[in-house]
């Protein structure tokens, strides 16, 4: 069946792609065979003057290259042959003969862009799911279909650096106001808007574009301006990825040689790179974490049948402060649903109110939602002191302050102020849901939902089971989940459950080295060597040095000595040193924002910064202690797949996307290889680094966690 429909009107030719059995266009293979014969038929057909290139897909123009082809390729010289053959394609479009017009609603990404581009106008639609983008680089790769050659022609380097270098999705406002596009439609209007344009360009008309005024003539359209620009993109590349990941400073030289050596040249070493790049193991670890999460977004969260999640309208909170507040501004500017919220003091409710109104007015004023929308979504907003209007409540979220007698009284006060079908669910991050589940008469109902600080940024969600959690309510829980725009994995009610399992040893061994004379600084600098974002210390200060403290009290309890933290924590804490949320932690902040490390510290925690241990032993200790206890928890059941074990670290506590995840890191590195990593570290530093059964079991038998592991 064919992707194309061709409709011929006065000479213009209405070239319509709708790719069957998908729910968006892509270019595939087939796709790009069809689209050769049909630009040949329209090249050579000489009553047509020129060709509007549209949807049939409600919601998208192209989203881009088909990945399963991408992932197919096994060596360097089937990439380079994939790329090139894009590339004629795209060649043969802009140089049709005749004026090629894109008509744009919905996802115009990656090869869909680059396709676009090679057009001789573009139009687009104001709608909100408008966006244009060249997201390669978080795969790993480069546009290479044109998009590091004609988008810096169109709207000047240093526009089109910030695009391609950071991956950016950009909406249709924003793209018209950079001169991606030449005119914006209402979506109703696209079709006879793209007519009208059409007809123009058939009898001559072309548009005149300026691209970057003053500055951008100064900057990128001289050699010192250019090198002006690339030297501090170059800067801005190594600090953002600290060289971990080649596409960006790959496309960052396609650019450059482009605009330097002219447009052949500059497809040339677009494909080169792309070669390298697609069979790089970086790439490979970023199209998994694709895959995985795209396939998360179809897993409802429970195996065999799964029953239909109940419809999430509205929504309460109980807990108005940090965590409760940024869950309720996400559930109204994600979700969308009626939010009421609760806490004991008017002055918590209005404060916890405020905060979700600002995030709101941030939002407006970035010009992701209008005034009219900023208006509608406020009014979703309500809370008190009082239980009005939780009878009404689909689901319940407490937040309230971590200790087990409190939430035992709240959720005792949810279930008796409820409907019998409404969902109870906990943001505990430390204690486990059924003790919580203890204090009601439905245990059924219950469910853990931890969100991770702050919830407007973090992208995860650990949605907790118990035994007697209901199929229905796991999968409610999740579908709201995403609703709410999370990355959800479902985790079993284990101590700490995933992520702060796997956090345990690895900030308890940052801390046994402080102890030890280690500095901060090495501390923290190691592990953003590794490829975290922040090092231990500092992810201590960020979530706050007592919740740090409870969560180890839960796993020390759970699971003994090897889980004991170094007394350094608590004796910080005893000092009144939080963390950033009160200025006053490991780093000095001002007005919120981290300085430098407090000298004073090592004295409080009672040592002398003066060891001699080297580097990649810092690195070893806490990159194993974090891996060993992510198979322990793996043993156990914790999460329900390896996919769910690396995606919640990837997302949960930054662990590097280009390495895979911790399970993945470790099939990289091999079960052997790590148990002998282990055994050292274990006759230098103790049992704690006693590598966990399983992985014993996985070197004897030569297995991997994400290919029969067993």
């Amino acid at each position: 069946m064919t992707s194309f429909t061709t409709r011929t009107n006065d000479g213009i030719a209405r070239l319509e792609l709708n790719l069957p059995g998908e729910p968006v266009n892509k270019i595939s293979r087939t796709v790009r065979k069809e689209l050769e014969a049909v630009l040949d038929s329209l090249a050579s057909d000489s009553d047509i003057r020129a060709v509007v290139l549209i949807s049939g897909k409600p919601e998208s123009f192209i989203a881009g290259a088909d990945i399963d082809e991408f992932v197919a390729l096994e060596t360097r010289e089937e990439a380079l042959a994939l790329v090139e053959r894009g590339q004629e394609l795209i060649n043969r479009m802009e140089n049709l003969g005749k004026p090629v017009l894109a008509a744009i609603h919905g996802g115009c990404l990656g090869g869909g862009l680059e396709t676009a581009l090679a057009c001789t106008y573009r139009i687009a639609t104001d709608h909100s799911k408008t966006i244009l983008g060249l997201p390669e680089v978080q795969l790993g790769i480069l546009p290479a279909l044109g998009g590091c050659q004609r988008l810096p022609r169109l709207i000047g380097a240093r526009a089109a650096l910030d695009i391609i270098l950071a991956g950016k999705r950009v909406p249709a406002g924003r793209a018209f106001k950079l001169g991606m596009v030449d005119e914006l439609v209402e979506p109703d209007g696209l079709d006879d808007a793209a007519m009208v344009a059409a007809r123009r360009l058939a009898g001559g008309w072309r548009p005149k574009r300026a691209t970057g005024g003053l500055k951008g003539a100064l900057l990128d359209k001289n050699p010192l301006g250019r090198r002006i620009v690339f030297g501090q993109a170059r800067k801005a590349v190594l600090k953002k990825t600290g060289g971990h990941y080649p596409a960006p400073l790959a496309a960052l030289d396609a650019v450059r040689h482009g605009l330097k050596h002219g447009l052949e040249a500059g497809l040339a070493r677009e494909a080169s790179h792309f070669a390298d790049l697609a069979v790089d193991e970086v790439s490979r670890n970023l199209v998994r974490i694709f895959f995985a999460t795209t396939a998360l977004k179809k897993d409802p969260g429970v195996e065999g049948d799964a029953p239909a999640p109940k419809s999430i309208r509205e929504l309460g909170v109980v807990g108005a402060g940090f965590m409760g507040s940024g869950i309720a501004g996400v559930a109204v500017t994600q979700a969308q649903v009626n939010v009421r919220m609760r806490d004991s003091t008017q002055e918590s409710v209005e404060k916890g109110l405020a905060f979700v109104r600002t995030q709101l007015a941030k939002q407006r004023d970035r010009g992701r939602i209008t005034e009219d929308e900023y208006g509608r979504l406020e009014k979703l907003l309500s809370g008190d002191v009082d239980w009005t209007a939780f009878d009404r409540a689909d689901l319940v979220i407490e937040a309230v302050f971590e200790d087990l007698e409190v939430k035992h009284e709240v959720f005792r006060e949810i279930e008796a102020r409820v409907k019998p079908e409404c969902v109870m669910a906990s943001n505990t991050s430390t204690i486990p849901i059924e003790r919580i589940a203890q204090a009601v008469e439905h245990p059924d109902r219950v469910v853990g939902m931890h969100f991770f600080s702050p919830v407007e940024k973090m992208p995860l969600l650990e949605v907790i089971v118990t035994k007697r959690t209901a199929p229905s309510v796991t999968v409610t829980a999740v579908a709201f989940g995403r609703a709410m725009g999370k990355t959800v994995i479902v985790v079993r009610d284990r101590p700490g459950f995933w992520i702060n399992r796997i956090l345990g040893p690895y900030l308890n061994e940052a801390g046994h080295m402080l102890k030890e004379g280690v500095t901060i600084e090495a501390l923290d600098s190691a592990m953003t060597r590794f490829g975290f974002p922040v090092g231990p210390v500092t992810l201590q200060d960020e979530v706050g040095l007592d919740v740090a403290l409870k969560a180890s009290t839960v796993l020390t309890e759970a699971f003994g000595d090897r889980m004991q933290p170094a007394d350094g924590l608590s004796r910080m804490i005893d000092d009144g040193r939080l963390g950033r949320k009160i200025g006053r932690g490991f780093y000095r902040y001002e007005k919120g924002k981290k300085l430098d490390v407090d000298p004073t510290v090592y004295n409080i925690i009672g040592t002398d910064p003066h060891s001699q241990i080297p580097r990649e032993d810092i690195t070893e200790r806490l990159v194993y202690a974090m891996l060993n206890e992510g198979v322990r928890a793996f043993d156990e059941g914790v999460v329900r797949s390896p996919r769910d074990g690396d995606i919640g670290a990837v997302f949960g506590i930054g662990f590097p996307p280009f390495r895979g995840g911790p399970l993945q890191y470790l099939d990289h590195i091999g079960a052997a290889q790590a148990v002998e990593v282990l055994e050292r570290l274990r006759s230098k530093y103790g049992d704690r680094f006693a590598p966990a059964p399983r992985l014993k079991r996985m070197a004897e038998q030569n297995l991997r966690f994400h290919q029969n592991a067993g």
